[in-house]
C-alpha cells in the first residue's frame, strides 16, 4: 500500500495548492521520480500545465498532459484528468476533491491542504477515506516560507 502524505499550508497563508504542487513536482523530478498529477477536469489540467512553465523564474518542470503526445510516458510529470496513469509512475499528486480509484497503484500519494475552509473540509474527507481503507496518512505542516520536503 502507498505512503500517503498531506502537505498542510498554514491557515493564514494566501498561497493555494497549485504553487505547492509545482514545488513538489519539481522536487520529485529532480530526484528522478515520475509523478502523475491527477486533476479534476481539463480546465485544471490547462491551468496546472501553464503554471509548471511559469511558477519559478528562469525554470520549469518538464511535463506533458496525458494523451497529449507519444512522449508522455517519458515526461517526469504527467497531468491527467480521466484515464488511469501509466504503470511506471511512482508518485500520485492528487489535486482532485476525491480519492482517485487508482491511488493504490503508486508507492506514494501526495495531497495538499490549502488554507481556506472549503479546501480543509475536502482534505479532511480524503484523509478519512484513506484511513477507512486501512492506511495511516501523515501530515506535514508547511511554514509560510518553507519548501515542501
Amino acid at each position: 500500500m502507498p505512503r500517503i502524505d498531506f502537505y498542510v499550508v498554514p491557515e493564514d497563508s494566501a498561497e493555494d495548492a497549485l504553487p505547492v504542487a509545482c514545488r513538489l513536482c519539481e522536487k520529485a523530478a529532480i530526484s528522478g521520480r515520475k509523478v502523475h498529477v491527477h486533476v479534476p477536469d481539463a480546465a485544471m489540467a490547462a491551468t496546472f500545465d501553464k503554471l509548471l512553465w511559469t511558477f519559478r523564474q528562469g525554470g520549469f518542470v518538464a511535463h506533458e498532459r496525458a494523451g497529449g503526445s507519444t512522449d508522455a510516458d517519458m515526461a517526469a510529470v504527467l497531468i491527467g484528468d480521466a484515464a488511469p496513469p501509466p504503470p511506471q509512475r511512482e508518485i500520485l499528486l492528487n489535486l482532485g476533491e476525491q480519492v482517485p480509484d487508482f491511488f493504490d497503484r503508486f508507492e506514494r500519494v501526495l495531497e495538499i491542504v490549502a488554507g481556506d475552509a472549503a479546501a480543509r473540509a475536502s482534505s479532511r474527507a480524503r484523509f478519512k477515506a484513506y484511513r477507512d481503507k486501512g492506511l495511516s496518512p501523515e501530515t506535514i505542516k508547511l511554514a509560510s516560507e518553507t519548501r515542501p520536503a
